[in-house]
């Protein structure tokens, strides 16, 4: 399974982020072809913006009063459907699914003197 990318749209006041999951049915829907479900696009049907600006960094759901500050919606699909169309594609999104410890040897408060 490929790992999500990025579709990033640099906005007014904040930039937005949403991941898909293969760049084909991105670039058919780019193309014309609207026909194909927005959930079969996207990894997660949510829109994040990073507080600090940019692709990088920290990524929080967008709210609705920022979806409605820079598309004029707070309509989900209306903002996903613009972002598609006017975002660039912004490479492999590193996405943390689950986490692991490197260390579990160690407990808390252990400093090993």
């Amino acid at each position: 399974m490929a790992a999500p990318q990025k579709i990033f749209y640099k906005g007014t006041d904040n930039d937005f982020i949403i991941f898909i999951e293969e760049s084909d049915s991105v670039e058919k829907y780019q193309k014309g072809d609207t026909t194909i479900p927005l959930i079969d696009i996207l990894s997660i049907y949510k829109v994040f913006t990073n507080r600090t600006g940019g692709s990088e960094g920290v990524l929080d759901e967008a709210s609705k009063s920022e979806l409605s500050n820079e598309f004029g919606t707070t309509d989900i699909d209306k903002v996903i459907k613009t972002i598609l169309k006017d975002g660039e594609k912004n490479g492999a999104a590193n996405v943390q699914r689950g986490g692991s410890s490197t260390n579990d040897s160690i407990g808390a408060g252990a400093t090993g003197n």
